[in-house]
């Protein structure tokens, strides 16, 4: 399967004033591929909430598109109005999850687009631009993912084992993936790569959609617990290590799903590179280090109730983080778009990523 073939995570059917939001609702993957259409702005929140769509530029394209459906309703006549329910929907939607930045990033472009054709235009252009903008959003991931998979195939010899933990794949992006656009860039180049997927506790991302998306594309791959991975690089049957990330900070410090910080202290006592893919989007040059980046907590039923059946006491005290921090030192290079930064800190990341963030 090629990216032509791949199903589209994301897709807006229709125009600005009576068209919606598609997407592929992942909580009933890999067992149903099943459409959901977002019609309201409510939709789109709940998407995001409940991980129906999920993966930090996933996340940012899908609040784009929300903010257009939550104008919809709205008689394009008095700017003061439209930049007031402009606020609303945007303050809304950031509501929705807060660790993945790309959420905030995508919400302060519609915000800036709104507040300029508000300005300078007549009523009758300001949905159709704040949809352009969306679409602008949508199609700058696809070639961010793609060049994302040039840089980070350089990394990866003919024949290497890979670990990757979640899902930085198609699905949580416009169409390629980040740490998945490495591997499938590498195999478009005739590269044979064999890769290790964490399965990804609790929710199992990694088993129910990064192995998903790897058999999709016919690239070879075992699925293992993640409690399996410094066995399975004690083995040397791993090379290197690539992940996403939601959260970068100004040091190179890094969010990323839970259990990523564990891999990047495994890989380290392995002597093996730890990478991280991801769009200069995903930087958050306003924080100096990843002790500021805001950790999601999220329900206890997912550890003690997982997929609906029951699996720990009732009434049991969980603790529930859906991301963890792993420090810059640990992580050998940043695949962006623009190139690698390397080695990780602020200095580096201030030649590539610059002060230019759009937002």
């Amino acid at each position: 399967m090629n990216a032509s073939e791949a199903p589209q995570t994301l897709r807006w059917i229709g125009d600005s004033a009576t068209g919606h939001l598609q997407m592929i609702d992942q909580t009933l993957l890999p067992n149903q591929l099943q459409w959901l259409d977002c019609r309201d702005v409510q939709t789109v929140w709940e998407a995001i909430r409940a991980l129906r769509v999920r993966g930090a530029p996933a996340i940012g394209i899908a609040a784009a598109y929300g903010v257009c459906l939550g104008l919809q309703p709205l008689p394009m006549a008095d700017p003061e109005r439209f930049l007031v329910e402009l606020d609303r929907v945007i303050d809304y939607l950031a509501g929705s999850r807060p660790t993945a930045v790309n959420l905030f990033w995508a919400l302060r472009r519609l915000r800036h687009v709104g507040a300029d054709v508000a300005a300078r235009s007549a009523p009758s252009e300001w949905l159709p631009a704040l949809l352009a903008e969306a679409r602008t959003i949508h199609e700058e991931d696809r070639a961010m993912c793609h060049a994302i998979g040039r840089y980070g195939a350089t990394l990866l010899a003919d024949g290497a084992g890979v670990l990757t933990h979640c899902n930085a794949g198609g699905l949580a992006t416009a169409e390629y993936g980040t740490a998945l656009a490495v591997f499938f860039t590498a195999k478009d180049q005739g590269k044979r790569l064999h890769v290790f997927v964490d399965e990804t506790r609790p929710l199992l991302q990694g088993a129910r959609l990064t192995a998903w998306e790897l058999m999709q594309r016919e690239v070879p791959c075992t699925l293992i617990c993640d409690s399996m991975a410094g066995q399975v690089m004690r083995e040397g049957r791993v090379q290197a290590v690539i992940t996403g990330a939601d959260r970068i900070a100004a040091n190179g410090d890094t969010a990323n799903k839970i259990g990523t910080y564990s891999l990047a202290v495994l890989a380290q006592a392995h002597g093996i590179p730890f990478y991280v893919a991801a769009p200069t989007s995903t930087f958050d040059l306003s924080i100096d280090s990843g002790d500021q980046i805001p950790i999601e907590q999220r329900g206890a039923e997912e550890i003690t109730a997982g997929f609906g059946r029951l699996t720990a006491p009732a009434g049991v005290p969980v603790y529930n983080p859906a991301f963890d921090v792993t420090p810059a030192r640990y992580i050998h290079s940043i695949i962006t778009e623009r190139g690698l930064i390397s080695p990780v800190d602020t200095q580096q990341i201030q030649a590539i990523v610059g002060s230019d963030q759009r937002g």
